[in-house]
């Protein structure tokens, strides 16, 4: 845990987008602390899932917590049915460990010492966290409602290849999709991916001679329809390039997708044309500040 950042209850709310309160109440049920007369005090239980008390000088003595602590949900998952990857893997002939993956490379577990731990995306999906009760390795069970969720079921087509001519129709419905199609994809990088202009062929040239796995294009992992220029499952970072910052229709465009990023908390890069032309010494730092290692 010694590399896991800790952060104050309110952070937690905003990274949960949740209110304080709201999140008190959750952390109240599931025992991690209890009043005392106007003030919250932290349990054992806390303290095993990672809760700690801090003194500054500015803030006196408070509360922090991990900023993946997994926080049973009682009054969310009462009555509710929850499944385990195996369960949902059999519906579509897949293994629990494929699952598992897939989740994470949508960004809704990450993977723990043994086992998988949910983020905060995770439990906006419905997921809860268990633990194995003989070996303690943490895992994620997920309501009947993941088999409808958009995200989910996205990346599902993707992996087995059915992503079809329906799909598509459909995606293509969407604004972000009118502004994308309305710039063809002609400029071919050494990767061979097809991107929309010549600033987003120096980005992927050099992430492919970075060695950096990356994706072009790809969906975010939530209801509304929004595409990344690039995304780094390592870390799970996204890269968004500006171009055109003087056009209205495009800075409109620009702030509502910044919008989305900030909504769900998303690891964003964001870059500009005086950036593209010094890649070398802008993004290694970039993606040093997420846990992405260049050279």
């Amino acid at each position: 845990m010694s590399d896991v950042k800790l952060i104050s209850t309110s952070q937690l709310s905003k990274n949960l987008s949740i209110t304080k309160h709201a999140l008190d109440e959750l952390l109240l049920n599931a025992g991690f602390i209890q009043r005392e007369n106007e003030n919250f005090i932290l349990t054992k239980i806390g303290e095993n899932h990672g809760g700690q008390w801090q003194t500054s000088p500015k803030y006196g003595t408070y509360i922090v917590w991990p900023e993946n602590v997994a926080i049973p949900n009682k009054t969310i998952t009462q009555g509710k049915e929850f499944l385990k990857a195996t369960a949902i893997g059999n519906r579509y002939n897949i293994t629990a460990q494929k699952l598992n993956m897939m989740l994470s490379e949508i960004g809704w577990i990450q993977r723990y010492l043994k086992g998988w731990t949910i983020t905060a995306l995770g439990i906006k999906n419905g997921g809860v966290q268990k633990e194995n009760t003989q070996s303690g390795v943490p895992y994620v069970e997920w309501p009947e409602s993941i088999f409808e969720n958009p995200a989910f079921v996205s990346v599902v087509k993707e992996v087995q290849g059915d992503a079809g001519e329906d799909t598509q129709a459909k995606v293509d419905k969407s604004e972000d999709n009118a502004f994308r199609s309305k710039f063809e994809a002609k400029h071919r990088a050494t990767d061979g991916h097809f991107v929309r202009s010549k600033a987003e062929m120096l980005i992927d040239n050099w992430l492919y001679m970075a060695e950096i796995v990356h994706a072009y294009e790809r969906r975010l992992p939530i209801e509304e329809e929004v595409y990344c220029d690039f995304y780094i499952p390592t870390g799970k970072v996204y890269i968004e390039f500006w171009g055109m910052e003087n056009d209205p229709k495009y800075a409109e465009r620009k702030r509502l997708k910044k919008a989305i990023y900030e909504k769900y908390n998303f690891k964003l890069i964001e870059l500009r044309d005086e950036d593209v032309f010094n890649l070398d010494d802008v993004l290694p730092k970039m993606l040093l500040k997420f846990g992405v290692q260049t050279y």
